[in-house]
């Protein structure tokens, strides 16, 4: 395995983000709610730049008494991250799709030593 110097920890403010590349990949690190989570940069629908999508929160589409949609809410406890190709979203924490649930991101494993964030691989 080898492991890949990112930056310091205090780099990554919390819903921050940076994109790296180790080797020939590249992962994405992100902060949520204080952890960090880093995902190799690649959707698992068409292999886009998952990484360098918009971060948003969870859209949620509550539906009237005839199943209609009639406006929009958002889960500021769910940070998703939308692949800029076209639009999948991933939750940042679990990297699980908001919609099918067979794809799901690609973690990368982290590791933190005297305030130093790496990657490994």
């Amino acid at each position: 395995m080898a492991e890949y110097l990112v930056c310091s920890e205090d780099e990554i403010a919390d819903g921050g983000r940076k994109v790296v590349a180790c080797g020939e990949r590249e992962i994405g690190i992100f902060r949520v709610k204080g952890a960090l989570h880093a995902w190799h940069n690649m959707c698992p629908h068409r292999q886009g730049p998952i990484c360098q999508g918009r971060i948003y929160p969870q859209v949620i589409e509550p539906v009237d008494e005839r199943q209609e949609v009639r406006t929009l809410q958002y889960n500021e406890e769910n940070m998703h991250v939308a692949c800029p190709w076209h639009g999948w979203e991933f939750n940042l924490e679990t990297g699980r799709n908001a919609g099918p649930a067979k794809y799901r991101l690609h973690r990368a494993e982290l590791a933190i030593r005297e305030g130093q964030i790496y990657v490994v691989l």
